[in-house]
């Protein structure tokens, strides 16, 4: 649990680093579908890092077009 929770905070971070200054409805719809979506691969995967990946890059995609 605690590398699903690293990899979701470093998710998170490193959206909120690449938006530079400015944070708008869609950088936080990012980050939100970010973690949420590490937390169900993780959940799904059983823990394992490409799970947690897959699932956060999937969750910043979906979080991304669905705040637009």
């Amino acid at each position: 649990m605690n590398k699903v929770l690293s990899t979701c905070f470093i998710v998170t971070l490193s959206a909120l680093l690449a938006t530079g200054c400015t944070w708008d409805r869609r950088d936080t719809g990012t980050a939100v579908g970010g973690v949420a979506g590490g937390l169900v691969g993780g959940a799904v995967s059983g823990g394992s890092a490409v799970g947690v990946g897959v699932g956060a890059v999937g969750g910043a995609l979906i979080g991304n077009q669905v705040a637009r």
